[in-house]
């Protein structure tokens, strides 16, 4: 019975999720060292994503709908990933059913709503844990707040969202990138 009771929830972030075809942000990133970046995330489904970090911080992490790029200016160097082999594949495929990779997670306040999403057939692309506020004009009544994104080293990054503005207009150009090494070639 306790899988019923969850399906509800679970059901509600499928919706959210399939209604949210933008989204800008601003967010605080937190690593495991405790250090923390600010800067804006937008995302555009599918399979775009784009975190613009603060001014002075040479990096960017960009989807463009077929790989996920982090891009370090300093050292010039660039590491490239399918987009499926992330945990934040949930939040770029609009047609991926989380209710079958997922689990509801207990939460002290009614109005949170926490789900762990992981592929268990392949660990090794990490596991994220969303975090949503119930907020009546949000899609499907929920506000995404942030995730906790524990890689496959149980390395852990969370991310804290703010002025969130969903389905706004967003040019694909935003998704495009310089890419730092000598001759490079994306």
């Amino acid at each position: 019975m306790l899988v019923s009771a969850a399906e509800p929830e679970l059901l509600q972030v499928q919706q959210h999720l399939q209604g949210v075809s933008s989204m800008v942000a601003n967010f605080a990133q937190t690593d495991r060292n405790g250090r923390t970046l600010t800067g804006t995330m937008t995302l555009k489904r599918p399979g775009k994503i784009r975190f613009q970090y603060q001014k002075g911080v040479p990096q960017l992490i960009v989807a463009d709908g077929s790989s996920l790029y982090f891009i370090d200016y300093q050292v010039r160097q660039v590491d490239r990933w399918p987009i499926g082999n992330s945990p934040l594949a949930v939040l770029l495929n609009p047609k991926r059913d989380i209710t079958k990779f997922s689990k509801l997670l207990p939460t002290r306040d009614p109005n949170v709503v926490s789900i762990e999403v992981h592929d268990s057939q392949h660990p090794e692309y990490g596991r994220i844990t969303m975090i949503f506020q119930k907020q009546p004009g949000a899609p499907a009544g929920l506000m995404l707040q942030g995730w906790v994104a524990l890689d496959s080293q149980n390395n852990r990054t969370t991310i804290r969202l703010s002025d969130q503005r969903f389905n706004t207009n967003v040019s694909d150009g935003t998704f495009r990138w310089n890419d730092p090494r000598p001759q490079g070639r994306r």
